[in-house]
């Protein structure tokens, strides 16, 4: 349904009003100047994958794949940095927009989501690879 967050009960006010106060950032980043989000009118390429920054759209070999709004941005900060390594806390950072020690485990449902949907064998990725004891990466 769109959701890509989630808090469970018991939950702390800190934790709540600091991903309240993210996607604030994040709204306010693409309202303001829409230029300015890092190549927004971007296509990406990618060994049959395609992704269309401006149109939030994805598609492998053609064929559309739906993506819920967190998978998407998870996707193309992967695709808009290949090669590069990140730890799970670099992406809450970069994708969620806050960093709190014990939500690691977030970014690791995400992306065994996001495989699911992108990956022909998610046991085999080719896009978005495990590097054991550090994090993820997309594929040169």
């Amino acid at each position: 349904m769109g959701a890509d967050d989630y808090l469970t009960k018991p939950f702390s006010i800190p934790e709540l009003m600091a991903r309240i106060k993210a996607l604030f950032r994040r709204v306010d980043a693409l309202t303001a100047n829409p230029a300015a989000t890092n190549g927004a009118n971007q296509r990406i390429e990618h060994a049959g994958m395609s992704i269309d920054a401006r149109r939030r759209e994805v598609t492998i070999d053609g064929v559309p794949v739906e993506l819920t709004a967190r998978e998407f941005d998870l996707l193309l900060h992967f695709a808009r940095h290949p090669g590069r390594v990140f730890s799970r806390v670099q992406l809450l950072d970069a994708v969620w927009g806050y960093s709190h020690e014990g939500y690691e485990h977030t970014v690791n449902t995400h992306i065994n989501r996001l495989r699911t949907k992108i990956e022909e064998n998610p046991s085999k990725p080719r896009y978005i690879q495990t590097v054991w004891g550090v994090g993820y990466k997309f594929a040169d």
